[in-house]
């Protein structure tokens, strides 16, 4: 199991608000709009991402950071096995990504998460 990707999450009370620092002073783009969380990247680097969201629209509760794996079954086995907390269990969200949520040692989120592959 590989780590592909890491993006901070952050909780906010106004995605437009949020938006518009992102995308103003830092000059960030928007990549993904669900109406409940945005994530903005770097035109230059895709792959230097921030989401900003106003809760989870299936999960109890927002993830402090987002860890795409390439084997989302073999990291929540390791999980389980290890005992940890899982917070949200492995789902198939209708946008395309199969994901769980653990608690790590000091109780941070982690939304543990893989993009479904097209058949």
């Amino acid at each position: 199991m590989a780590v592909t990707r890491i993006v901070s999450d952050l909780s906010s009370s106004s995605l437009e608000a949020a938006q518009r620092f992102y995308t103003e002073v830092l000059g960030l783009e928007v990549v993904m709009d669900h109406g409940w969380i945005v994530t903005l990247a770097s035109p230059t680097d895709p792959s230097s991402q921030i989401s900003v969201m106003t809760h989870d629209a299936h999960a109890p509760v927002v993830p402090d950071v987002s860890v795409e794996v390439d084997d989302l079954d073999a990291a929540y086995e390791a999980a389980v096995q290890r005992g940890d907390t899982i917070v949200y269990p492995v789902t198939e969200e209708p946008w395309g990504v199969r994901r769980f949520f653990a608690a790590d040692p000091d109780g941070h989120v982690i939304n543990i998460l893989s993009h479904r592959r097209e058949q």
